[in-house]
């Protein structure tokens, strides 16, 4: 296991900064999940970990030592790309055994190696087939047990579930928190997808734009975002925001309720006018607005309303959240 840090880390790419001045650590053991939408500087932090990338000011360190000069090679970082990057000529176990044969090591060696790493992720049976024979599930676990038979001391995992369909991606990614936890490696994943983010992560750290926005546990972000950006991109369906002078109001769809559900005594009215209602099976989805402003809730199918109706909504004020209208940091709730 090992200690990662990012210290004031920046890249530069011409006039474009990816990453701008990132102070972050990844404790031994955890799964890091990096999350933010596209060209937020996730993927880039991670290949500066990997020394794909060096950075333009800053300090990587892996166990208190710095680790800017060295080359991949020598990081022992392993990653694993969303294409997988297989050898489609290869076997499985060629592809498995692929880092140890540049390592020189030994054939016995590499044998035991293999099965070991195939069998951690259940796919000693496919050892004899081409990538072409296999499923993108099992191509995923060939993957990774190609990046494990090395014993890193950090594995970096670059969006690996998104060619996945999404029943099968739902099932790996328990799968890769399991295996995670049961090989205890120092992991730092990105995605895009705030699902998947707090579904796996231990930590999350948020980026936009090349800034880290907030670190923290799945409930800690959930709970206190940091800010609008944070408030806005975490949830299902995120945030809704009414802007009332000096700040901004914040509350989640499910806390968005018809007024007969909030206690009369600790709540804020809202005049809720619906346009569109969507049943998702489990839940539904109501859209419209207020005072002109777009907002959604999110409510158990046992509520009945109708489409083009206003109906009085409201809020806990325990479940407001207030935001800086400027800066749009969080300054109550």
């Amino acid at each position: 296991m090992a200690l990662v840090e990012f210290r004031g880390v920046s890249k530069e790419f011409g006039e474009q900064k990816a990453v701008d001045n990132v102070d972050l650590e990844i404790r031994a053991g955890e799964l890091l999940v990096l999350l933010g939408p596209s060209g937020s500087g996730k993927t880039t932090l991670m290949r500066l970990c990997a020394g794909l990338e060096k950075p333009t000011g800053g300090e990587i360190r892996l166990n208190g030592e710095t680790i800017n000069h060295l080359p991949p090679r020598q990081r022992q970082i392993a990653m694993v790309f969303q294409t997988y990057a297989l050898y489609p000529h290869k076997s499985v176990f060629d592809n498995i055994a692929f880092p140890l044969r540049v390592q020189g090591e030994k054939k016995e060696e590499i044998r035991k190696k293999v099965e070991w790493a195939a069998g951690l992720f259940n796919i000693g049976h496919l050892l004899e087939r081409l990538p072409s024979q296999l499923s993108g599930g099992e191509r995923q676990r060939v993957a990774i047990s190609r990046a494990v038979v090395r014993k890193p001391r950090v594995f970096l995992m670059d969006e690996p579930l998104s060619n996945l369909d999404a029943k099968v991606r739902d099932y790996a990614r328990g799968e890769l928190k399991k295996f995670q936890q049961q090989i205890g490696v120092t992991t730092i994943f990105v995605t895009h997808d705030q699902i998947e983010a707090m579904g796996l992560g231990d930590r999350i750290a948020v980026l936009h734009q090349g800034r880290l926005r907030q670190v923290g546990t799945p409930k800690e972000i959930y709970d206190q975002p940091a800010d609008t950006f944070v408030a806005g991109f975490i949830g299902t369906p995120p945030m809704n925001f009414l802007e009332r002078d000096e700040v901004t109001v914040g509350f989640r769809p499910e806390k968005f309720l018809p007024a007969e559900f909030v206690s009369a005594s600790d709540r804020e009215l809202f005049p809720f006018r619906v346009e569109l209602i969507e049943d998702l099976g489990s839940h539904r989805i109501a859209y419209g607005t207020i005072e002109g402003t777009k907002v959604r809730s999110r409510l158990t199918r046992s509520v009945t309303l109708e489409s083009g109706s206003t109906y009085d909504f409201a809020v806990s004020r325990s479940d407001l959240y207030f935001f800086d209208k400027k800066t749009g940091t969080r300054t109550q709730g």
